[in-house]
């Protein structure tokens, strides 16, 4: 009888760990794998919009160069663009407001195109990522406001792996 119940118990017992979803298995052929291989090509020079009413104007700069900061947000792009859920082709213009402190306090970008709203809002965080500070624009000698227009080309190739 012992023999007949632990028979029973190993049965049931390899019924209920049975049960697994078919989509939970790895080997499933249905999954999708796709890379999306994004190529950016950031403008130089960076264009600032100048203080109207200024005579000395003195234009928004990053600690180390222009280089130094177009070289820090291309690493940072590919590093936190989720490229994956969408796909960049084309010139795309992001206009940065810099505070009277150096801070980054604005992101726009535009063109608006279908699904662009998630690419802005992964490029505002790309950008704030960068912890170095800018050097503040001056208008006779005192800090000030200002906009810096960047330029950007993206291209982006989508392959099934």
């Amino acid at each position: 009888m012992k023999v007949f119940t632990l028979f029973i118990a190993l049965l049931m017992a390899n019924f209920a760990l049975a049960q697994q979803d078919v989509e939970d298995r790895d080997d499933n052929p249905m999954t999708e794998n796709n890379k999306n291989l994004l190529k950016i090509d950031i403008k130089e020079p960076l264009l600032q919009i100048a203080v109207k009413n200024c005579n000395d104007f003195k234009p928004a700069a990053f600690e180390g160069g222009v280089a130094v900061y177009k070289d820090t947000l291309q690493k940072f792009m590919y590093d936190y663009l989720n490229s994956d859920f969408y796909v960049l082709n084309g010139d795309f213009t992001f206009t940065l407001t810099v505070d009277k402190t150096g801070k980054v306090t604005n992101i726009e970008g535009s063109p608006k195109v279908s699904n662009s709203a998630y690419f802005f809002d992964d490029m505002k965080y790309v950008v704030r990522r960068i912890k170095k500070n800018w050097i503040p624009a001056s208008c006779n000698g005192q800090p000030v406001s200002s906009q810096i227009k960047l330029k950007m080309n993206f291209s982006s190739i989508t392959t099934d792996l």
